[in-house]
């Protein structure tokens, strides 16, 4: 069965003048209808950028992603209109993703103009139904940005990403900047809009709460790269990568399944280390780890991690390791996510 989205292999590179910085190193996944998948990590470990490779705000520097099995890279701008329709983003910052000199009438109806949808009428009408569609009352539409909350301004990049009736919604940090009260508000709005809809997110967080209760899987980043994928309940009863486990336990989750991690910095993604890049953080981390990057492997139904000895660290065996005896042998394609 085709993945309605599907990325594959992906990465992205930025010339620097210290040298080429991989934000997104070879990450690959699978999105569902009417699914949500979480993507967290710590700052700086891709996960916005992945979101804009996605959508190709970034270009990709290789790898590909398809919309129902077609690739979506070398679409013409013609194509890529199309492709827009079926996926949106909704960004970070609710008042520099609007521009404030347009009314939110026009905010909303420049998609329709963009894509030649629809009279000057029409395009009112629909503007309309958005407001509404998100909780706002229609006299919304006469006024600007600025004269909105955190809140509501969220609330209105949320239309405009609606505008089109995608398929896909991809969320970059959505809730970041809002109260915790708000974050609520959005939160709930997202989950009733998915359900009236049948929106696929891809949602990215660094807020491992947040992650919990939108997301029926979970892609855990770290310095570009994918060190875990699970479904969410799984991963949070029994993560399988110590970077996993180090996210849970810092948020009060997961106490006593690991051994302290190191709280050095986040090595430079300009410079990675070699190997595992997690491996001058990890306690588990053996010789193997300095030289050999681990393979993205199902350990399990649908569970996925890039560990060595993710088998024996998620038993609970890890702690008694010196050294560690070298796994099962597991051979899937890496970042497969059938």
């Amino acid at each position: 069965m085709t993945a309605l989205l599907e990325v594959r292999r992906l990465v992205k590179e930025f010339a620097t003048a210290r040298g080429p910085l991989r934000a997104v190193d070879d990450v690959s996944f699978a999105l569902e209808p009417r699914e949500t998948l979480g993507v967290v990590g710590e700052s700086g470990c891709g996960k916005s950028t992945l979101a804009r490779s996605i959508m190709f705000l970034h270009r990709p520097s290789s790898g590909a992603v398809l919309l129902d099995g077609a690739p979506i890279g070398d679409a013409s701008r013609r194509a890529m209109l199309a492709v827009r329709r079926r996926m949106q983003i909704v960004f970070q910052d609710p008042f520099g993703s609007l521009n404030p000199r347009l009314s939110i009438e026009r905010i909303l109806s420049e998609p329709f103009i963009v894509h030649g949808l629809g009279s000057r009428g029409q395009r009112r009408d629909w503007a309309a139904e958005l407001v509404e569609l998100v909780g706002l009352p229609a006299s919304s539409l006469r006024r600007r940005p600025h004269e909105f909350s955190g809140g509501q301004r969220q609330r209105i990049g949320i239309a405009r990403a609606l505008a089109l009736r995608p398929q896909v919604v991809v969320c970059d940090e959505p809730v970041s900047a809002l109260d915790l009260s708000v974050q609520a508000q959005i939160l709930n709005l997202l989950v009733r809009l998915q359900q009236q809809i049948g929106l696929a997110y891809v949602f990215i967080s660094h807020d491992l709460g947040v992650v919990h209760y939108m997301a029926d899987r979970v892609l855990v980043m770290y310095l570009g790269r994918v060190v875990e994928l699970a479904p969410t309940e799984a991963l949070w009863a029994r993560p399988y990568h110590p970077y996993s486990m180090a996210l849970l336990a810092a948020v009060g989750e997961n106490r006593g399944r690991r051994k302290a991690v190191d709280n050095s910095e986040v090595p430079s993604p300009l410079a990675p280390p070699a190997g595992c890049h997690f491996h001058p953080r990890c306690p588990f981390a053996q010789a193997r780890c300095q030289s050999e990057p681990p393979a993205l492997r199902e350990i399990a139904a649908g569970r996925w991690a890039a560990c060595h000895f993710a088998e024996l660290i998620a038993e609970g065996s890890g702690a008694a390791v010196a050294p560690i005896a070298a796994p099962r042998a597991v051979s899937p394609v890496a970042g497969e996510t059938s």
